[in-house]
């Protein structure tokens, strides 16, 4: 099995923090292979927020489009730590969604 990037593993938490705290969350049954195009695709538009550049709408449009259950089983406790609180709530608010204080 080949190893995932770490630019994927933390668009990965930025997506689950996103879509936790979005107020429209998509919710579904998703294959295996769905998840797989759903995260290569936020890998491939969400790069550069990684590098602290503002989401484009086509990040924030994956972002939101994106299944749950496709990011969740990645996070970790420690990847979770790569990114701070307060940046993660920042790149949320720069894709338009609400997050609670």
């Amino acid at each position: 099995m080949r190893s995932v990037s770490r630019v994927t593993m933390m668009l990965v938490v930025v997506v689950t923090i996103v879509v936790t705290m979005s107020i429209e969350s998509v919710s579904g049954q998703t294959s295996p292979g769905q998840c797989k195009e759903e995260r290569k695709q936020l890998e491939t538009n969400c790069r550069l927020v990684m590098f602290g550049r503002q989401p484009t709408p086509q990040c924030c449009a994956n972002v939101r489009a994106t299944h749950l259950e496709c990011v969740c089983p990645y996070v970790t406790p420690k990847l979770a730590a790569l990114l701070g609180v307060d940046r993660t709530i920042k790149q949320v608010e720069g894709c338009g969604s609400v997050t609670t204080p």
